[in-house]
Parts: structure tokens; C-alpha cells; sequence
């Protein structure tokens, strides 16, 4: 399983951003998909995922309302919406399969396969 991040840039705060992570293999729709985030001297932390049929959504506090996660299991694809930006959001953007499906998906140990990080950079 190949995941292949995209979509990041250098925006103004307020602004808007959308990733896409593009996930190779037959069985995107069984995997639990999330976003963490890194930034420049702080631990990988955990920012958005979604289950495997998109009914459940889930959010760190500091992006709720900002933020919107989605996918498209006919494409593999899993999105993050990123509106109003803030210069503490700049980071490398990591995203992440789950295939157990457990739903524990704030924890990055949890997930089994990581795509290569895609960097957002807000300035003000």
C-alpha cells in the first residue's frame, strides 16, 4: 500500500488549502484514513480521520470549524479542506491508513501506512 500526499503550498493567513492523499491498492474502503501534522520541532500530532465509509468524521480542537476531512472511495482519495489558515498551522502534513479499523484514531502508532508529508506554510 502506497500513499502519496499532495496539495500543499505557501498561503496567507485566512486563506485556504485542499490536500489529497491518493492511496494505492484494492482496499482503500476497509482503511480508517487520518491526517497528522508536524511541525518544525514539535512531536506529530494528530489533526483529522475519517472511517472507512466517511459516516464518521474526527477533529483536534484547534481545527474544528476550519477544517473539513472527506474521501472518495472510488478514487482512493482522502481530502483535507483546509480553510481560514493560521500561521500556527504550518506544518508538514502527514497522511495515514488504518486498516484494523478500531477506530482508535488519534494515535499515530495506530496506523499501518504513512504517505511521504506535504508541506503547508501560512504566513501572516
Amino acid at each position: 500500500v502506497q500513499l502519496q500526499a499532495s496539495g500543499g503550498g505557501l498561503v496567507q493567513a485566512g486563506g485556504s488549502l485542499r490536500l489529497s492523499c491518493a492511496v494505492s491498492g484494492r482496499t482503500f474502503s476497509n482503511y480508517i484514513m487520518g491526517w497528522f501534522r508536524q511541525a518544525p520541532g514539535k512531536e506529530r500530532e494528530f489533526v483529522s480521520a475519517i472511517t472507512s465509509g466517511g459516516g464518521n468524521t474526527y477533529y483536534t480542537d484547534s481545527v474544528k470549524g476550519r477544517f473539513t476531512i472527506s474521501r472518495d472511495n472510488a478514487k482512493n482519495t482522502v481530502y483535507l479542506q483546509m480553510n481560514s489558515l493560521k500561521p500556527e498551522d504550518t506544518a508538514v502534513y502527514y497522511c495515514a491508513a488504518d486498516k484494523k479499523g478500531l477506530h482508535v484514531v488519534r494515535l499515530s502508532s495506530w496506523y499501518d501506512y504513512w504517505g511521504q508529508g506535504t508541506l503547508v506554510t501560512v504566513s501572516s
